[in-house]
C-alpha cells in the first residue's frame, strides 16, 4: 500500500446539530444557502438553518435537481458572483451537494463552469462550503468529488477538486423521517455500490479497508433486512453514517478501485432518467459476471465473509445472486426495461455517449472496453 489520506470535513452527527453552524460559518461572511425543491421548507429543516444563520446576511437558491444540471446551477453562480458570496451552505442530498461543489468552483473561474466538467479547467480555488445532509446516500457532504449533467446534452460527468471538500457536515438523520420511501432504497443501494466498487476488485493485503468494507456492507444488509421496521432513531443513523463512511476515502485508500458500474450508469440517468442508484443495480450485476475471471477471488472473498456462504467451485457465482437478492428485496430491478422498446438502438445510444465521453478503458484494470461494454448491456437491458 502506498497513500495519502485526509478528510478535513468536520462532522458534526446527531439531533440538533443544525443549531451548531451558528458558530462554524464566521459571522461577517455572506452566505448562499441552496437547496432543492423544496421540502427542507415542510420538515423543519429550513426553519433550523434560516434560526442558525439568523445574526448572518444570507440568501438563497432553489431548485436544484436530482442529478443537477449545469442549466440550473449557472444560475447560481451568476448569484453567487453578483452578491459577492463567501460562504455556500448546502442543504440537501447528494445532488444539491454535488450542485453546490459546481457553484462553489465555477463561481471562482471566469470561464464556463462546464469547462471544470471537461478538465479544461482545475478547481483549484472554491468558495468555501459546509453541508446539511437531508438524504444519505452519495457520502458528497465529506468527499472532494460531484457529478453533474448538462441536460442539453445529455452529458454526466464527474470532477473532483480538493478546493470543494466540505468544510463541515451536519447529520442530523431526524431529517430523516420525512423521506419518501424510494429516496431511502436509493440510499441504501447507493452506500452498497460505492463500497462493491472500491472492494470487488482483486485481493490485496489491506486488512483494514477490506475489514471495513465487509462490516458496511453487512451493516447495509441488516439495514435492509430491518426495512420493514425503520422508522425509528438506530435505523435512520446506522444508515446515514454507513452512507458517509462509504465513501469518505478510507475504505478506498491504498486498493485498487473500478467504478466502471458508475460510468455505465451514469449514461442510463442522463438518456433514461434512471435514477442514480437504481442504474446501478441494473449494471452491476451483468458487470460482475461479465468481469468473473477477475473478480472470481474477491467475489469469493465476499461470499465468505459478508453473505456467510460456504465454499464451493461456485461461490463466486452465489455470491452475484446474493448481491442481485438483496435489490430484489428492496424491490430495485436488476434489468432495464423502460427504455422505450428498443433494446439494440438503446444499447447503441448508451454505447456512443461511453465513446463520447472517453470511457473506453474501465475498471481496476482498465480492460473494460466498449465491447465489455456492449457484451454488460446485452444482458441488462431487457
Amino acid at each position: 500500500m502506498k497513500f495519502s489520506y485526509v478528510n478535513p470535513t468536520n462532522i458534526l452527527f446527531g439531533k440538533g446539530q443544525i443549531a451548531n453552524i451558528t458558530n462554524i460559518i464566521p459571522a461577517d461572511q455572506k452566505v448562499l444557502v441552496i437547496y432543492g425543491g423544496g421540502s427542507i421548507k415542510k420538515n423543519g429543516v429550513y426553519d433550523q438553518v434560516a434560526n442558525a444563520l439568523k445574526n448572518h446576511t444570507w440568501l438563497e437558491f432553489s431548485g436544484v435537481e436530482p442529478n443537477p444540471t449545469m442549466e440550473t446551477l449557472d444560475k447560481a453562480v451568476e448569484l453567487a458572483k453578483a452578491e459577492g458570496v463567501e460562504y455556500i451552505l448546502a442543504v440537501g442530498g447528494g445532488s444539491v451537494i454535488d450542485g453546490s461543489k459546481y457553484v462553489a468552483a465555477a463561481a471562482c473561474y471566469e470561464g464556463e463552469g462546464w469547462d471544470i466538467l471537461l478538465g479544461k479547467h482545475t478547481a483549484t480555488k472554491a468558495v468555501p462550503l459546509g453541508a446539511i445532509l437531508t438524504l444519505p446516500a452519495t457520502g458528497s457532504e465529506s468527499n472532494s468529488g460531484a457529478v453533474i449533467t448538462r441536460a442539453a446534452t445529455k452529458d454526466k460527468l464527474p470532477f473532483f477538486s480538493a478546493a470543494v471538500q466540505p468544510k463541515f457536515a451536519v447529520l442530523d438523520a431526524d431529517v430523516m423521517k420525512t423521506l419518501p420511501e424510494r429516496q431511502l432504497v436509493n440510499g441504501l443501494v447507493d452506500a452498497w455500490v460505492h463500497t462493491c466498487e472500491q472492494y470487488i476488485t482483486m485481493p490485496t493485503s489491506a486488512l483494514v479497508q477490506d475489514g471495513y468494507a465487509e462490516t458496511l456492507l453487512k451493516s447495509l444488509i441488516v439495514l435492509a433486512d430491518q426495512y420493514d421496521n425503520r422508522d425509528n432513531d438506530a435505523w435512520r443513523e446506522n444508515l446515514m453514517w454507513t452512507a458517509n463512511q462509504a465513501l469518505n476515502g478510507l475504505i478506498g485508500s491504498g486498493v485498487p478501485q473500478d467504478w466502471a458500474t458508475h460510468m455505465i450508469g451514469h449514461e442510463l440517468t442522463a438518456l433514461f432518467g434512471v435514477d442514480h442508484a437504481r442504474s446501478l443495480a441494473i449494471i452491476q450485476p451483468s458487470l460482475l459476471r461479465n468481469q468473473m475471471t477477475v473478480k472470481r477471488a474477491k467475489l469469493e472473498q465476499m461470499g465468505k465473509n459478508v453473505f456467510g456462504l460456504e465454499q464451493s467451485d461456485d461461490l463466486a457465482e452465489r455470491t452475484i445472486s446474493a448481491i442481485e437478492a438483496f435489490y430484489h428485496q428492496l424491490n430495485v430491478a436488476t434489468a432495464l426495461t423502460d427504455h422505450g422498446g428498443d433494446k439494440a438502438a438503446t444499447i447503441n445510444k448508451i454505447i456512443a455517449q461511453l465513446e463520447s465521453h472517453g470511457m473506453v478503458q474501465l475498471g481496476e484494470n482498465q480492460a473494460i472496453t466498449l465491447k465489455e461494454s456492449r457484451e454488460i448491456l446485452e444482458v441488462a437491458v431487457q
